[in-house]
């Protein structure tokens, strides 16, 4: 069995705690996603996607379980300790790119390794490979503005490799894309997951994109409703939609 990367247990979201408009979100996630895997996170919006990625990404923590990260438990840490769990654990990629505007694209790619305390050398050489490796080594030079959307999510991801981290947490990454510019990004994606063996997780509310994936996780309402691995052909947990079925 490959290594657990995420391990969730029983996590709950609430916002407004204690006050007449308290809202739970989450309702008991509970998942392992291990090393290697391409995972997608799917679900309608308000179904708790965004809240859950928020977690895994460690930009929030569960009002409730438990949630350990490469065996790191991440509701333990503070505040400092998450921004560098976050730096070094995790490749976001955004449906917004999130690039800076006013640097290179090579800069853009260089900045987490900068926070990380890699040399500048070191920084420059890296990130030229990472950009050659998602086909932008001739925009190096371009800031973001002289970029389409295609260009700047390939920055993006080559971002998101600087460090090396353990998962790459893509967050509806062709959203603001066409179809056939999104399609370039999905093959970048296979290509991180089999021949660099990255462990992808893929939040969006699209079947299709999902489809493309190794594991669909369905989330409703803040639960899972299905946990189907297609590499396997086997469904690791189902809930509602089974039960609803048999009463059918």
């Amino acid at each position: 069995m490959a290594r657990t990367i995420i391990q969730m247990s029983d996590i709950i979201k609430r916002y407004y705690i204690g006050m007449p408009n308290e809202l739970q979100i989450l309702n008991g996630i509970s998942i392992e996603i291990h090393e290697g895997e391409f995972v997608a996170i799917v679900g309608a919006s308000g179904s708790g996607k965004s809240t859950l990625m928020n977690i895994i990404g460690a930009l929030d923590k569960p009002t409730e379980g438990s949630y350990f990260l490469n065996g790191t438990d991440i509701n333990q840490l503070s505040d400092k300790e998450l921004s560098k769990i976050r730096n070094k654990e995790i490749g976001f990629v955004f449906q917004t790119f999130n690039l800076i505007l006013r640097t290179t694209a090579l800069k853009n790619v260089e900045l987490p390794m900068l926070y990380a305390g890699v040399s500048r050398k070191e920084r420059a050489k890296r990130a030229m490979q990472l950009l050659e490796m998602v086909e932008m080594k001739d925009r190096a030079t371009h800031k973001p503005n002289e970029l389409s959307g295609g260009q700047k999510q390939r920055v993006a991801i080559a971002r998101a490799m600087a460090n090396n981290p353990s998962i790459i947490l893509a967050d509806e990454p062709t959203g603001a894309l066409d179809s056939k510019t999104g399609r370039l990004v999905m093959d970048i994606f296979h290509k991180l997951h089999k021949q660099e063996g990255k462990t992808i997780v893929l939040i969006t509310h699209s079947p299709e994109l999902a489809e493309e994936t190794e594991r669909i996780i369905t989330i409703s309402d803040g639960s899972v409703i299905s946990d189907v691995s297609k590499k396997e052909n086997t469904v690791i947990s189902l809930s509602k939609i089974g039960e609803e079925a048999d009463v059918q």
